[in-house]
């Protein structure tokens, strides 16, 4: 299943990430030819020039009747943007001034509410501006810089800077805290969002709670999230999300409400920690739970070529809802190094056993992980793994990794108990892997439920790694 998907999907998804970083154009981009100029010093009566600019940037959009480009020169804008319906428009640093949106003015509505709002628009461009201090600290306040929803195509988000807004209350245990610093909601079931690039943004110091740094969530079909800097914040770097109530009714457990078709490519994501955030406090301590990419029930998707460092945990491939599952994920490539906890997770982290609750999380098959090169995993140091397959994880394939574990267990590949319980799992492989401990003598390998001291017996119990090599530990292990 694996093999017919992987070439097909992956030449595809390459061109589309070609548009994204800028190497290649955008097919039946609309014509735009008038310019409108904004400057702080501007008027909404002049003529919007550059010698005589407007004074807002909506004002500016307004008059692109046919569509057009905003220059925007250098300043701070106590302004939100409102692109809802528009077509052919480009809102751009005029020659890379610095341009601010400032939020500080504005206190968020209830529901999700944004600096820039992009709806049911067609061929749009945001590019080079600075937002920033959009806050909130109500629980039922979404705060958002870059907003994407309805029906849209062509929406091109590139070389902005998004950074210290979110949601600040400090209600301890709660998920009814949410924000987000780019945010993608395919929320039209007969429409997707298509053709989506967010490129070459800086997006960091958010307040998110629940919620991630940048995201596509439900119906959005065919993008690419490439070249992007995001770090230092409290939750998910990137998140790529399905069957959440994006879409609701008949179609909340169908494709159409899955994230697909996309890549995630030469990001470097750093420093995503839970630790402090009100959302995950629980029963006295902090979780240390914020991935740094993450596929939550989507599907079809290439990660590859990042470089993903000091988070909580690096790179995660599972669904959160039961009904749901994150398949045919093609993970490549990647550098994951210092998370907190492990490098690589995939499958249910609950098999719905009494001890978990009312928890039960969905499941994880048809995955590659595939040239990723691990090291320094697990700085909390618990005996947790560079890689960890949990529950309801099957058809997953594990290869040509370099796999260096440095905590005090020498943890490479890890489970979970009962994880030969579910029902489900089974029919993943491991092999022609790279396996090295540094600083420790002790060497462990997980699967099925057990855990093996030895690579030898992991091989021999398990008939997995059998053409891998292990090096750091003394003769006979």
């Amino acid at each position: 299943m694996l093999s017919t998907f992987r070439p097909a999907l992956l030449s595809s998804l390459a061109a589309l990430a070609l548009v994204g970083l800028g190497l290649a154009a955008p097919t039946s981009a609309a014509a735009t030819s008038k310019t409108t100029f904004v400057a702080p010093n501007g008027s909404d009566r002049a003529a919007g020039t550059i010698s005589a600019p407007l004074q807002t940037v909506q004002e500016a959009v307004k008059r692109l009747h046919g569509g057009g480009t905003v220059d925007v020169r250098g300043g701070r804008y106590y302004q939100k943007v409102d692109l809802t319906g528009a077509t052919g428009v480009t809102i751009e640093a005029y020659r890379h001034e610095h341009v601010i949106l400032d939020g500080s003015r504005f206190k968020p509505a209830d529901g999700r509410s944004a600096m820039v709002n992009i709806a049911g628009s067609s061929h749009v461009t945001l590019s080079g501006l600075e937002i920033t201090d959009y806050r909130s600290s109500e629980l039922d306040a979404m705060p958002i810089g870059i907003y994407v929803h309805g029906a849209d195509d062509h929406i091109r988000i590139s070389g902005n800077h998004v950074h210290d807004l979110g949601n600040d209350n400090q209600t301890l245990g709660s998920f009814d805290i949410n924000a987000h610093g780019i945010a993608v909601y395919g929320d039209n079931a007969s429409h997707s969002i298509s053709d989506l690039t967010i490129s070459k943004n800086t997006v960091d110091h958010l307040s998110l709670g629940a919620s991630e740094s940048v995201v596509v969530n439900g119906n959005v079909d065919g993008w690419s999230i490439s070249g992007n800097d995001i770090h230092d914040n409290n939750n998910i770097g990137i998140d790529a999300i399905g069957y959440e109530p994006t879409l609701s009714g008949k179609y909340r457990y169908t494709d159409l409400n899955r994230a697909r078709n996309g890549v995630i490519s030469d990001n470097t994501v750093s420093y995503i920690r839970s630790q402090g955030n009100p959302a995950y406090y629980e029963d006295g301590v902090w979780c240390n739970c914020a991935d740094g990419i993450y596929v939550d029930g989507a599907t079809h998707i290439a990660i590859r070529n990042n470089v993903v460092t000091g988070n909580d945990i690096g790179i995660e491939v599972a669904a959160e809802n039961a009904r749901g599952s994150a398949d045919h994920v093609d993970v490549r490539s990647n550098t994951i190094n210092n998370s907190l906890y492990v490098g690589i997770a995939t499958g249910g982290y609950c098999d719905g056993a009494s001890d978990c609750g009312d928890v039960k999380t969905g499941q994880s098959h048809d995955n590659q992980f595939v040239g990723n090169t691990l090291r320094n995993n697990n700085k909390l140091n618990d005996g947790s793994p560079e890689v960890l397959i949990q529950f309801y994880a099957y058809d997953n394939v594990f290869e040509n990794n370099t796999i260096t574990a440095t905590n005090d267990a020498g943890a490479l590949l890890g489970t979970v108990e009962r994880a030969d319980a579910d029902k489900v799992s089974g029919h993943n492989v491991s092999d022609k892997n790279t396996f090295a401990v540094s600083g420790t003598s002790d060497v462990s390998f997980g699967w099925l439920g057990k855990t093996y001291s030895s690579f030898k017996a992991y091989q021999k119990a398990t008939g997995q790694d059998l053409h891998s090599t292990l090096s750091g530990v003394k003769t006979g292990s």
